[in-house]
C-alpha cells in the first residue's frame, strides 16, 4: 500500500482569522478555537495514517482503520483550506502570502526531502524537480493551484458542478502526468470548492447532539464495512492520485467513484466535525501549527521506513503495537505542531521575506 501525503477563547467568538492565510498558518488576529481544534485532530489523522501503514500488511484491524482515516482526513483538510482561502484575490498582500506560506516551502522542502532520501538512503541523490512534488508536498503544490483559481471560482455561476466535472475527467485520463500530481489536485477540488462557498453558519449545522450521537454508529458501520472489505479492496481509490485505467476499472466506474467516495468522506467529515470541540482545549494552540507538523512529520515518517523501525521486534505488529505506535504518532505530531518547533522552523515554513517584495505588498487593501 503507497501513503498518500496532508489540516476553533470560546465557541462564540468571531471568526476574525484573514481569510487569505492557509489551513495551519498562524496569525496575530483572535482565533476561532473550532476551526484550531478541527485542523490538529485533522494533522493526527494523517500522522496516524502514515503510520499505521507499515501495520497493514500484517493486521486486517489495522488496514480496516487505515482505510477508515485515508476515505475522509483529506477531504476534511482541503474542506477547512477551502474555507479559508474565501478572500483570496490577486492583490499585493495576498500574494506575498500566497508565496511565503506555499511557494517559498515548496521548493525549500522538495530540496530539503530530496537530499533527505539522498541520506536516509545512501544512494546518489534523485534529480530535484520543482514539477513533481516529493511525498507531502504534493498537498502544497494542489493548494497553489487550487488557491490561485479562486478567483475563478468565486464567478462561476455553478462551481461545484464544474469542479465535479473536472474530478471526473480526471478519473478517466491515465496521461496527466505527475506535474503537480494533478490527478490529486483535481479528484480533490470539489471538497476545496465546496469550502470556498461555505459560511461559518454551514459548520453549525453539525453542533447538535444528534449529530454528534449518530455519528458514532456511522464510523462503526465504516469501519465495519472497512474490514470487510480490507482483504480485497484496491486502496488506490481512497488517494485519489490514479486514475480508473491505472485502477483496472472500466470508464464508467469513474463518475460511479467519484460520487461514492465523495458521499462516504462528506458523511464522515460531518460526523468528524460534530465531535470537534467548540470551546478551547489543550490542542488548541496546536492547531495554529500543522502546517509545521505536516511538513516536518514526513522526514520521521521516511526514516521509520529506511531505518527498518517496525521490524525492530515481532511485538510492534501485535495489538499492542498498535497502540504504542498510536501513542507514539499522537505525541509526535503534537510536539511538532508545539510553539517551540514553530519558532525554530519559522523561518523555512513561514519566511517573512519582506526583503523580496515592494513596499505595497505589505500593506493590506484599503477597505472599500
Amino acid at each position: 500500500m503507497s501513503p498518500t501525503a496532508t489540516p476553533a477563547t470560546v465557541a462564540t467568538a468571531p471568526l476574525s482569522r484573514p481569510a487569505e492565510a492557509p489551513a495551519g498558518t498562524p496569525t496575530p488576529a483572535a482565533r476561532d478555537p473550532f476551526f484550531d481544534n478541527a485542523k490538529y485532530l485533522a494533522i493526527v489523522l494523517v500522522v496516524l495514517g502514515h503510520a499505521w501503514q507499515p501495520l497493514t500488511y500484517t493486521s486486517r484491524a489495522a488496514t480496516a482503520l487505515y482505510m477508515l482515516v485515508y476515505a475522509f482526513h483529506m477531504p476534511a483538510f482541503i474542506l477547512i483550506s477551502g474555507y479559508f482561502s474565501r478572500g483570496f484575490d490577486m492583490s499585493p498582500a495576498k500574494v506575498k502570502r500566497l508565496m511565503t506560506s506555499i511557494v517559498v516551502p515548496y521548493v525549500i522542502f522538495e530540496v530539503a526531502y530530496t537530499w533527505f532520501q539522498h541520506w536516509g538512503e545512501d544512494a546518489p541523490p534523485e534529480p530535484i524537480s520543482l514539477l513533481n512534488p516529493y511525498y507531502l508536498n504534493w498537498f502544497l503544490a494542489a493548494l497553489f493551484v487550487w488557491r490561485l483559481t479562486t478567483p475563478v471560482w468565486k464567478v462561476l455561476r455553478w462551481p461545484v458542478p464544474v469542479a465535479f466535472v473536472i474530478a471526473v475527467l480526471a478519473a478517466v485520463c491515465p496521461d496527466l502526468g505527475a506535474d503537480f500530481d494533478l490527478q490529486r489536485v483535481f479528484q480533490f477540488l470539489p471538497f476545496f470548492v465546496i469550502g470556498l462557498r461555505m459560511k461559518r453558519s454551514h459548520f453549525e449545522l453539525v453542533d447538535r447532539r444528534w449529530v454528534r450521537i449518530a455519528a458514532v454508529p456511522v464510523f462503526a458501520a465504516a469501519l465495519g464495512a472497512a474490514y470487510w472489505l480490507a482483504p480485497t479492496w484496491d486502496d488506490g481509490w481512497l488517494f485519489h492520485n490514479y486514475s480508473v485505467q491505472e485502477l483496472h476499472a472500466p470508464l464508467w466506474m469513474a463518475p460511479v467513484m467519484v460520487f461514492a467516495l465523495f458521499g462516504v468522506a462528506a458523511v464522515l467529515t460531518a460526523g468528524f466535525l460534530a465531535w470537534v470541540p467548540r470551546r478551547t482545549t489543550w490542542f488548541t494552540a496546536l492547531g495554529g501549527g500543522t502546517l509545521y507538523g505536516f511538513l516536518l512529520h514526513g522526514f520521521l515518517i521516511k526514516l521509520s521506513r529506511w531505518q527498518e523501525w517496525y521490524e525492530a521486534a515481532d511485538w510492534i505488529r501485535s495489538p499492542a503495537g498498535l497502540v504504542v505506535v498510536t501513542v507514539l504518532a499522537v505525541t509526535m505530531i503534537s510536539v511538532l505542531c508545539s510553539a517551540p518547533v514553530r519558532r525554530v522552523f519559522r523561518y523555512v515554513v513561514e519566511p517573512r521575506m519582506d526583503w523580496a517584495f515592494r513596499a505595497e505588498a505589505g500593506r493590506k487593501p484599503a477597505a472599500p
